[in-house]
């Protein structure tokens, strides 16, 4: 749960700043951190495809398949479920929330408090980071949702005062929670099987997806990817039995 601890403390120490700081960050600051946020995804992305891909020259083109027929598969899946329209539909209900504050002032405080929770535990690099984090102990993509997290709170905590920052608890539950359940339940079965790699791979792998986001190349529908996570192992069990 280490990596859902650097959420919240980042979440936390970014309302922190943002009191701080009377004048918010300038424009030049804000592209600085958002190409160094891109870089340390697609870095700590492709970390994880390397340290999970090895073996032989036949054994990596097997692996590569897997996560390749995992991520398609994954995409219809996630298309089938809707998932990036539940996403956008909290998206929406979030900037709902907050148009609500400058019309309702005496709901402010509530209604930022749920916006910003909202917006911080549906960013699919949240879900990548948490189950790495669980199932290897890699924290990093999470650490990087950290600074994320951190930056957009500076600017939340001068819109809406303190109490938005409180949404770093409940982001530290829901993240910790996946972590945790990842830990104990998954693991030890995927571990059995040794098919914690392939879940890895595929998370390094959407985890450039989120740079491409990032850096504005591309809209990719991230959330759609998410089930690729559980159909990698199943595809990598099937073919290895």
């Amino acid at each position: 749960m280490t990596g859902a601890f650097l959420n919240a403390i980042g979440i936390l120490l970014g309302a922190i700043f943002g009191l701080a700081q009377r004048a918010p960050l300038s424009a030049r600051s804000q592209d600085f951190f958002r190409r160094g946020l891109g870089a340390a995804t697609v870095f700590f992305g492709l970390q994880l495809v390397w340290l999970n891909v090895n073996g032989t020259f036949l054994s990596c083109a097997k692996q590569a398949f897997i996560v390749l027929m995992a991520l398609v598969l994954g995409n219809l899946l996630g298309k089938l479920l809707a998932l990036q329209k539940i996403s956008n539909h909290f998206g929406r209900f979030a900037g709902n929330l907050i148009a609500n504050t400058q019309t309702n002032p005496p709901r402010k405080s509530a209604d930022a408090f749920n916006a910003c929770t909202i917006l911080f535990c549906a960013a699919p690099l949240g879900v990548l980071g948490a189950v790495t984090d669980g199932l290897s102990g890699g924290f990093y993509l999470l650490a990087v949702k950290a600074v994320m997290d951190g930056l957009a709170m500076t600017s939340f905590v001068k819109m809406f005062g303190w109490p938005c920052s409180l949404s770093a608890f409940p982001v530290f539950i829901f993240l910790g929670a996946i972590s945790l359940a990842c830990q104990l339940y998954a693991k030890p079965f995927l571990d059995s099987h040794n098919l914690v790699c392939p879940v890895n791979v595929v998370a390094g792998f959407i985890a450039c997806a989120v740079a491409l986001v990032i850096f504005e190349v591309l809209k990719v529908e991230l959330a759609n990817f998410l089930p690729a996570l559980a159909v990698a192992p199943l595809l990598a069990w099937l073919l290895n039995h």
